[in-house]
């Protein structure tokens, strides 16, 4: 490995935009490790763990767990996951992501009905919203 192509915790951490602990706790669950050490006993990190913090800050944004990730990562095999498991993975995450908008599908309604109470009434008049949602 070039030493241009090493990079130590700090310097990973900054380039994908994660805290040094972060880091730290995916080294301890087995997600990345150091690939040497430095004179200094500094660890060191390389262009794969590099590529491997920017797939799992990626499938995170995307709603993945970490327990998701280690599949799609495969790390206890070392072999690329099978699509079977991808794709089951990705059909949970969209049944979870289809139902919260669902919820949310309610909640805009919800307030959209509240909004348009609160537009029927004078504006130093008791609010009827706040009443029904205090139980008064």
């Amino acid at each position: 490995m070039r030493a241009a192509s090493r990079f130590t915790i700090s310097q990973l951490a900054r380039m994908v935009g994660v805290p040094v602990t972060t880091i730290r706790y995916y080294e301890r669950i087995g997600l990345v490790q150091p690939e040497g050490r430095s004179d200094g006993n500094y660890r060191l990190y390389g262009e794969r763990s590099l590529e491997k913090m920017k797939f799992i800050k990626s499938a995170q944004s995307m709603g993945f767990t970490l327990e998701n990730v280690k599949v799609l990562l495969a790390e206890k095999t070392g072999k690329k996951p099978a699509c079977g498991d991808v794709k089951k993975l990705i059909t949970e995450r969209l049944d979870d992501v289809e139902k919260q908008l669902e919820d949310l599908k309610h909640v805009q309604t919800v307030l959209k009905a509240a909004l348009k109470k609160c537009c029927k009434q004078k504006e130093a008049d008791c609010c009827q919203v706040f009443a029904e949602m205090s139980g008064d």
